[in-house]
């Protein structure tokens, strides 16, 4: 399985690299990149979150789905707690907080999993990025925004929840979208590597490759993204037991952990660009997390023993 990660990982990276070219030749400006974040913030992430759920209902596809969901909320709450030493000891600013908590759990995630195990698999992916979305737009938000407390209208009326809620609706029922409007959905949900590549390559390509790579809170937000952070995952995904509620269980686990390792998820950098942040931090780290996430993944899929 080693080589379908390192190859998908790699087109992704290159996708990153066109974009990056596109500025550096004058095509286009790395400011144009945000209009292609409120694309993908609102349109491209909750057609994948809905087309993820439109799959025929079984009990073997329940009860993994059930085990999909227990992971990730026990991985995303120790990542609040972890948050707290970790701000305080690294001296965490709100962008490198969330770049640090955050991956790619969907840009990334779901075009690894096909590639690996089938689309038929990518549903239990959506357990993870569902979870992901409930947390970063309440805990990660408030991180970036500032905001004291959570205001739970805020996020009953994000788009991504919506349609996290949707989509879970529709599979427990059974319903169905009608054949156009799946085909539509699901080919705008395709987007969503692509276009998350070639944001963080505008980024990239409209700053300082040299000062980036000479940062050295780059470099150590980085260890812990994709690195430091995984392990504890890798611990409690490996030995808790859970793989064996379930016939497909492992696999499931490593769905779960292929999130996990995967860079700093893009819409980390499209949220510092729409909230006003610091955007072109959060797509160096967004770029230079993906770069060595070539490296970086097969060494902990090896290490959880892919």
């Amino acid at each position: 399985m080693l080589g379908p990660l390192v190859h998908t990982i790699l087109s992704l990276a290159l996708m990153m690299l066109l974009g990056a070219v596109l500025v550096r030749c004058r095509v286009v400006k790395a400011e144009d990149s945000r209009m292609l974040s409120t694309l993908s913030l609102y349109l491209i992430l909750p057609c994948v979150i809905l087309s993820s759920f439109q799959i025929d209902v079984t009990d073997e596809v329940k009860d993994g789905l059930a085990l999909a969901f227990i992971a990730a909320i026990v991985i995303h709450l120790g990542l609040i707690l972890i948050n707290f030493p970790l701000r305080a000891a690294l001296h965490l600013d709100p962008v490198e907080q969330t770049s640090v908590l955050y991956s790619a759990a969907g840009n990334q995630t779901i075009p690894i999993v096909t590639a690996i195990l089938g689309p038929e698999w990518v549903i239990y992916s959506s357990a993870f990025l569902c979870v992901q979305m409930v947390q970063f737009w309440s805990h990660g938000k408030s991180i970036i925004c500032g905001e004291r407390g959570i205001d739970l209208k805020k996020i009953l009326s994000n788009i991504n929840i919506i349609a996290s809620l949707v989509g879970v609706v529709l599979f427990v029922t059974g319903l169905r979208f009608p054949p156009l409007i799946a085909e539509t959905v699901s080919s705008i949900g395709g987007m969503i590597g692509p276009v998350s590549m070639l944001i963080a390559g505008m980024l990239i390509g409209g700053s300082d490759i040299g000062q980036l790579f000479r940062s050295g809170r780059l470099w150590l937000v980085t260890l812990f993204r994709l690195i430091v952070v995984p392990l504890p995952a890798l611990v409690f995904l490996k030995y808790s037991g859970l793989a064996h509620l379930t016939p497909n269980g492992a696999d499931i686990l490593l769905i779960t952990f292929l999130a996990v390792i995967t860079p700093t998820a893009s819409v980390v950098t499209q949220c510092a660009q729409v909230y006003g942040q610091n955007a072109d931090y959060a797509g160096s780290i967004n770029v230079l997390t993906t770069l060595l996430s070539v490296l970086t993944m097969p060494l902990m899929a090896a290490l959880y023993g892919i």
